[in-house]
């Protein structure tokens, strides 16, 4: 089946009152509903949902990935933040990596893999807001796994790329050219596990998934314990070690996912909520803080597109400097929000010309995270975002347990005195990041974009969509975003600026506006559309409790509501 990508901007609003969910996957966002319909809580949907969406979307989100979830408590009116991202292996070196002569972290090597958490924030979810048990919120996933699911459109557009890093026997996997990466270690048998006949599956086909099955199954029965501390935990670690990796079972043993206080930044009246570091979403926190001292919702659209643009670079700018695992190296939150600091920052914005090239190491990345939106009929909401990170992680499939693991340790910096410098037992940057907007405390909106470093700039162009311009959810994700992508102009260059790529349905005039601004701007069109996100918005009125939901057409996914 082939698939002709254009824009599909013309969806509809699904309205409802009862109960909503919306992920990147149909078959995802129905069992999120059935789960809600059942009884089940935004928690008990939202782990239904994201574990079928390991099954369907493999590549993008699973056991072997992290997650980060924001949950809106509609009993006590408050935002719980919860990091389910696992730290790196305690004897992590270094200067291993640097005497092997790496310039960048090795992405596909065992070297790259941390403990992965999404389990752990799974239970987490379940334990503190749920009222299912594992056994009956996974059924769904098992079943799919076992029975077949047909393949997707933009999955099986990624699956195609896939073979080369799941088998191991292609030098050709030359993207380490781009990356300035090696693809290291023997041939990898077990990566058949996620292939049909030795070849990816096309759009249409039904894909079984017997091993991964197995797995879900056994955590179903035995909850984290079987990742962490039980039979697959030794079996991980093993596979890892086997391709270059430093996973112990004493890294595993004892990982428990974390709830903590999360960040937030007033604007125009409007809260917007974002998980700490080690994530990213201090990037967004930042940008929002200094677009909050302009009137955006006056300004023509190609004005405010460079304000943006320039509010997002200095809200990189800050986090590409800061962001790392608090616990290891403190970060001064207190001094980075403060509101004369921030002030300060907006003060560099020139309406008429960008802000010097920023070399600070964001690059344009994939769609390789899967984040999912739902709000059930008590008012309580969950924002969650679950990844491998890069194209299906290491590409490292567990034999016989259907588990890719992820690559997160490859964001850590080779710089030793960079914060967020790889170091052991450390947490690594995280580009993973669900949101929520409040307004005069209640619930506004439950919304994520997912994508790499695409994902704080999604959180402030669809504020700005909901807030100043009034959109509809629906409306809200389809509008064209912009994309920075520093490395566009080259490592050292002094083009100012780096790269920003617009998505197609970019007015001419305001290409040309941005170009005399000194933006280097790229055209981006077709299925390459999905390097700006996929995203989910469902807002809720607190008078009525109407629900209202979007789905990015930019994934295959939609929203569901009863």
């Amino acid at each position: 089946m082939n698939y002709d990508f254009t824009f599909r901007s013309r969806r509809s609003n699904v309205l409802t009152t009862h109960g909503m969910v919306a992920t990147s996957h149909p078959l995802a966002s129905l069992v999120g509903l059935d789960t809600l319909r059942s009884g089940g809580t935004a928690a008990d949907a939202a782990v239904a949902a994201v574990a079928l969406l390991g099954v369907v979307e493999p590549f993008s989100s699973g056991v072997g990935g992290d997650c980060f979830a924001l949950y809106w408590d509609a009993a006590t009116r408050k935002v719980y933040a919860l990091n389910a991202s696992g730290p790196s292996a305690r004897s992590s070196s270094l200067q291993e990596l640097r005497e092997a002569g790496y310039e960048h972290y090795p992405m596909w090597s065992g070297q790259a893999v941390s403990v992965p958490g999404a389990v752990a924030g799974w239970q987490a979810l379940l334990k503190r807001f749920g009222r299912f048990q594992f056994s009956e919120v996974l059924q769904p996933a098992i079943d799919y796994a076992e029975q077949g699911f047909p393949v997707a459109e933009f999955i099986a557009h990624g699956w195609a790329s896939m073979p080369a890093k799941l088998l191991r026997d292609k030098p050709e996997v030359e993207q380490a050219n781009l990356l300035h990466q090696r693809l290291i270690g023997p041939l990898q048998p077990s990566g058949n596990e996620f292939l049909l006949d030795g070849r990816p599956p096309l759009a249409g086909e039904v894909m079984h998934l017997p091993t991964l099955a197995g797995t879900l199954r056994h955590i179903a029965l035995e909850g984290q314990n079987f990742i962490y501390k039980g039979e697959l935990a030794g079996e991980i670690c093993s596979h890892v070690q086997r391709y270059g990796g430093w996973l112990t079972r004493e890294d595993l043993a004892g990982f428990q996912a974390e709830w903590i206080e999360p960040i937030s930044a007033d604007y125009h009246g409007y809260c917007l909520h974002e998980c700490p570091p080690n994530g990213q979403g201090l990037a967004a926190i930042i940008a929002a803080s200094i677009a909050n001292g302009f009137d955006l919702a006056e300004m023509d659209m190609d004005a405010r597109a460079h304000t943006l643009v320039e509010c997002m670079r200095l809200g990189f700018g800050e986090a590409l400097a800061w962001v790392c695992d608090p616990r290891v190296h403190p970060l001064p939150l207190r001094d980075l929000l403060d509101p004369a600091y921030i002030a300060s920052r907006r003060k560099l914005i020139h309406p008429r010309q960008t802000l010097e090239h920023f070399d600070s190491g964001i690059h344009m990345t994939g769609d390789d995270t899967t984040y999912l939106s739902v709000i059930d009929k008590s008012g309580n909401a969950c924002s969650m975002i679950c990844s491998l990170y890069y194209g299906g992680g290491t590409g490292l499939v567990v034999p016989g347990r259907g588990v890719l693991l992820q690559n997160r340790a490859s964001t850590f910096s080779l710089d030793p005195e960079h914060p967020n410098a790889l170091a052991g037992g450390k947490r690594p940057y995280q580009t993973i990041i669900p949101a929520m907007i409040t307004h005069q405390e209640e619930l506004f909106a439950c919304l994520g974009v997912m994508g790499g470093y695409m994902q704080p700039q999604g959180h402030l162009q669809m504020l700005i969509n909901l807030v100043d311009l009034k959109h509809n959810p629906q409306q809200a994700l389809d509008m064209p975003r912009f994309c920075l992508d520093i490395l566009g102009g080259g490592v050292g260059s002094r083009d100012p600026g780096g790269l920003l790529w617009l998505e197609e349905g970019w007015q001419p005039q305001s290409v040309a506006y941005l170009k005399t601004r000194g933006h280097q701007v790229k055209l981006l069109g077709g299925y390459e559309r999905v390097r700006f996100g996929g995203g989910q918005i469902i807002m809720r009125d607190p008078q009525s409790g109407l629900l209202c939901a979007g789905s990015d057409p930019r994934k295959d996914g939609c929203a569901i509501g009863y």
